[in-house]
């Protein structure tokens, strides 16, 4: 009992040693929307401007987003595509309307063929079809043809399925594409900054390591959970979004 103690202790005291000084850690998804939405005030009490998603753990960020912009939220399915045997990499990422992405880099480099990549194109196609109708049950999408589209996910860390949610947005033709994220890699930020309209790192640590590493409380986030949050938002929608 001693010894578990003391090791919770030291691993508390190395997390806080990890931290580069200036830089936040965050208690939840959130109160961290609840600050991006404070730094994108410009868009605020706006009719054009929809804030989309990224299911799940996007989705309790984008609500605080939101809510405090007076905004209509909706979602963007994107699966990551997971190098087999190493999910947690992505190879690509995959989105509604046949929009997808390789990493051709990591695919070389992680010896992966192209049927183990097609396996798992169709496994995560499935699993994308599940969460839409799971999510939307009846409701439709909005349109975002020039509108002005404020892309949330909990954190940016390779970007791959940002950078497919940018590619499927980009095809409904939108006025302008945000990228608006509580934390990235600094790398990642920049280069995805070079391909959307405007793009917010609340923080961008040098040493970044994961997404979940700069939560204090980094649960994942439950399909009900989505759905829940997605009727909430019907209330603060503006009547001149839903379509």
């Amino acid at each position: 009992m001693k010894f578990q103690l003391f090791r919770a202790i030291a691993t508390f005291i190395s997390t806080l040693a990890y931290l580069p000084r200036g830089v936040m850690r965050f208690e939840n998804r959130t109160a961290a929307g609840q600050l991006l939405a404070a730094q994108l005030h410009p868009y605020a009490n706006r009719d054009d401007v929809i804030v989309l998603a990224l299911p799940r753990g996007g989705v309790p960020v984008g609500f605080e987003v939101a809510k405090g912009l007076n905004a209509a939220l909706d979602i963007l399915v994107v699966r990551k595509l997971g190098v087999p045997g190493h999910e947690e990499l992505a190879m690509g990422a995959i989105a509604p309307g046949g929009v997808q992405t390789l990493n051709h880099h990591i695919v070389l480099s992680s010896r992966v063929d192209d049927t183990a990549i097609m396996q798992v194109i169709a496994q995560e196609q499935q699993e994308l079809a599940r969460r839409e109708q799971l999510y939307r049950s009846d409701r439709s999408s909005l349109t975002l043809r020039d509108r002005t589209v404020i892309l949330v996910d909990d954190g940016l860390a390779t970007g791959a399925t940002m950078r497919v949610a940018v590619q499927a947005v980009r095809q409904q033709q939108p006025a302008r594409i945000v990228v608006a994220v509580p934390v990235a890699a600094p790398e990642t930020c920049q280069e995805l900054g070079q391909e959307v309209d405007q793009i917010i790192c609340a923080e961008t640590p040098q040493r970044f390591s994961s997404v979940g590493s700069w939560y204090e409380d980094f649960s994942q986030t439950t399909d009900e959970e989505v759905r829940t949050l997605l009727k909430a938002a019907i209330e603060f929608t503006p009547s001149a979004m839903i379509s």
